[in-house]
């Protein structure tokens, strides 16, 4: 429906306008808090992709309950009467505010952080976000009754200022919210902004009910019966870009790049593609967007085995593939979209295709698989969602799927064979152009891109990855490289696209700390320069790896790790797969399990010579570990002459600088070394990182003060973080300026 059309209806006391501003209010709240509550609750439990994708799972259910409200409340004949349910419901769901963790559930649990994520999010904003979610369904009802819309798209196209509204809190909350407050005040702006919506609500409710009852419509207006076809095809229809956005994050965020705020992307074009279907007139319209949906998808799947394309390219490639595949699912959707009057039990039907997709994600797939064959397993199957096309099957189209079966058999023969590049890829490409071709025909479109997966796979299986495990933290490979300076193989461990350790095979090497941990690095240093002057040392190190700084270790040490996966502390310990700590090891080597701010904080005061905090690197950052508060907690659990190590190396981030100023307002004293590799060095013997060393005086930094490779601290370059204000955007910024002033 047009502006113009719009002027032609029956003149309302609730204005278009109101009802767009009530919407948009509701979804911008509901998508303010989402991050909010990552701020509040992921980092307790590592900040990685799955802690992320099951908060979305939990987020579509709230959504549905909402939803599912809001259908029943359609039972309610008269509109004052909604309206008053409506507000009372917001009302006693603001009795959880203002927004804060509740501690019901007690601390993170390492053994079952789903449950606990799940049950934390429950009771801590809940109520709230299902109430929110539900005015967007609620108030389109409305507006269908008050406006004697009985026909046509009117009310539909609000729920694209819905969707407006969630796009710009999205992307407004790293970018300008966080930086610009504190936790605490964002906490209190949001509870304030929450009653400020209720006011806004009942202003529209009251003027709509007093410009038309609803009364009981007669049997006439009612929309015809939604069939059980329709209302499976919705759900499926909604579960494919669900599932495919969840898949496309933990993808990217474990093959490609684990960078700050990726998560972002996906969800941002997820609802773009929302705001784009359900528009009177779409901006892309729905036979050029299948017809640009076959192209990125073929080119999504033969890219995406593929690791070293290069992170902008291989962003690029699979976000526009997912963004496509998005906007078809979403548009056939609105072309099956039911009269206004059963609006509710389609967005009801909707939400809960959107919860199945978000559920197989963030709950199956983890136990299902040990890799991320969720995102190419969903990228397939949403191939069946084209047209099937009508008639017999034309000749050519079965000529162009036997050249495809023939090239996706010939470019793994090809790989083995060791043939050029080019051969190699050019086979790809055939496969890849032949699913173009085959795009109108779903059952055979999907033929082809399965043969396009399992040929890129193939060739990219040649990577000498020898085992994989997956938990609820992420995915963990094995891998091995031959390096000759060290005899052979070394063997390394990988945390989604991070290196977390090797070890060298040959038992010349094997003792020998590798990459961040070589007596060449910062870490290295500190370790050596404390074994020479104290004949026993008591060490906690945060973040276990492969347990390299344990090959450190004399009888008269002992080492405590902290580590929040379990998985990553049964393969450390493993001598199949890494024996620094049970072979290398002199000393005693104790593990505690769990959020590293929460297990360190339970230490004896005065307990370690050298604590080291190592869970930067992975990009998956815990920002809750580099605060004033944690680094004064890290300063009383070390001796008066002790050390805290911060491993700041980090590709995405710069750390150093609020890192810097947190040491100063913690009360510490720090000094900085950025380590450079030595030219000419085998790979993994050594690697370069950034490091920064804290102790509570001058003293205790006494043996590195005249040493020219460390230098003291700047703490005037960033503000410090805190538990109630953090700014990974600022960090974001800094760390890619500074890698344009190194350019040629």
């Amino acid at each position: 429906m047009t502006t113009a059309d719009i002027g032609q209806a029956p003149r309302a006391a609730a204005s278009q306008a109101l009802f767009a501003a009530t919407i948009f209010a509701s979804a911008a709240l509901v998508f303010l808090v989402e991050p909010m509550a990552a701020k509040l609750v992921l980092p307790l439990l590592g900040g990685g992709p799955s802690v992320w994708n099951t908060s979305l799972a939990f987020f579509q259910a709230a959504l549905l309950a909402g939803y599912a409200y809001a259908n029943l409340l359609q039972r309610l004949g008269s509109l004052r009467a909604q309206v008053l349910t409506h507000l009372g419901v917001l009302a006693a769901s603001a009795l959880v505010l203002p927004l804060r963790v509740h501690e019901a559930f007690g601390p993170p649990s390492s053994d079952h952080p789903a449950l606990w994520l799940l049950g934390v999010l429950a009771v801590s904003l809940g109520p709230p976000f299902a109430a929110l979610s539900a005015t967007a369904p609620l108030v389109q009802v409305w507006y269908a009754r008050v406006m004697r819309l009985d026909e046509g798209r009117g009310p539909y196209s609000l729920y694209a200022a819905s969707n407006l509204g969630s796009l710009i809190a999205l992307l407004a909350y790293p970018v300008v919210v966080e930086p610009a407050a504190s936790l605490h005040g964002q906490r209190i702006a949001w509870s304030a902004g929450y009653g400020l919506f209720i006011l806004l609500l009942a202003t529209l409710g009251f003027s709509a009910a007093r410009t038309r009852d609803l009364s009981p419509a007669p049997a006439r207006a009612a929309g015809p019966s939604v069939a059980w076809r329709d209302r499976l095809t919705w759900l499926a229809l909604a579960a494919i870009p669900s599932s495919l956005m969840l898949g496309v994050t933990t993808h990217l965020t474990t093959d490609v790049a684990s960078a700050p705020f990726l998560w972002v992307a996906p969800l941002a074009l997820y609802l773009l593609t929302f705001i784009i279907a359900f528009q009177d007139k779409p901006l892309i319209k729905p036979g050029l967007a299948l017809t640009l949906q076959a192209a990125a998808a073929a080119a999504a799947a033969v890219t995406l085995p593929f690791k070293a394309g290069g992170f902008v390219l291989t962003l690029g490639v699979q976000l526009l593939g997912f963004f496509l595949t998005a906007l078809m699912c979403h548009q056939a959707l609105v072309a099956r979209r039911p009269d206004p009057s059963r609006l509710t039990a389609f967005y009801l039907w909707m939400s809960v295709g959107g919860v199945v997709g978000g559920a197989f994600n963030a709950f199956a797939a983890p136990v299902i698989f040990n890799n991320v064959w969720e995102y190419p397993l969903v990228l397939a199957l949403s191939c069946l969602a084209r047209p099937w096309g009508r008639g017999r099957f034309a000749v050519w189209r079965w000529g162009v799927l036997a050249a495809a079966i023939g090239a996706a058999m010939a470019a793994p023969m090809l790989a083995e064979r060791h043939q050029p590049e080019t051969v190699v890829k050019l086979a790809l490409a055939t496969v890849t152009v032949c699913a173009f071709l085959l795009r109108g025909r779903a059952v055979m479109f999907l033929a082809a891109i399965v043969l396009v997966l399992v040929s890129a796979t193939t060739i990219n299986g040649r990577v000498d990855v020898r085992e994989t495990w997956r938990s609820f933290f992420g995915v963990v490979r094995q891998s091995e490289r031959p390096v000759a300076a060290m005899g052979g193989p070394v063997r390394m461990l990988s945390h989604g696209s991070t290196l977390h350790g090797a070890q060298a095979l040959d038992p010349r090497w094997r003792c020998r700390p590798l990459t961040y941990y070589a007596p060449e690095t910062p870490i290295g240093q500190v370790f050596t320069s404390a074994l020479e002057r104290k004949p026993a040392l008591r060490i906690g190190a945060v973040g276990l790896g492969t347990g390299t700084v344990s090959a450190y270790t004399r009888p008269t040490d002992t080492l405590t790790f902290f580590e929040i996966d379990p998985l990553v502390v049964r393969i450390a310990t493993d001598p199949r797969h890494f024996s620094y700590t049970t072979g290398c090891a002199k000393g005693r080597i104790d593990y505690v399990v769990g959020d590293a701010r929460l297990t360190v904080g339970r230490q004896a005061k005065d307990r370690f010579d050298i604590l080291l905090i190592d869970a930067f690197s992975s990009d998956s950052v815990p920002a809750h570990l580099l605060t004033v508060e944690a680094v004064k907690s890290y300063l009383e659990r070390v001796m008066p002459d002790g050390i805290v190590i911060l491993h700041l190396s980090n590709r995405n981030l710069d750390l150093r600088s609020p890192a810097m100023a947190v040491a100063r307002a913690a009360g510490g004293v720090a000094l900085l070394q950025r380590h450079m590799e030595a030219p000419g060095a085998p790979p993994l013997w050594e690697s370069s990182e950034d490091a920064l060393i804290v102790g509570r005086d001058a003293a205790a930094l006494a043996p590195f003060a005249g040493n020219p490779r460390w230098t003291p601290a700047d703490p005037t370059r960033a503000k410090p973080w805190t538990d109630d204000y953090m700014n990974l955007a600022g960090a974001l910024y800094a760390r890619q300026k500074e890698r344009l002033t190194w350019l040629p």
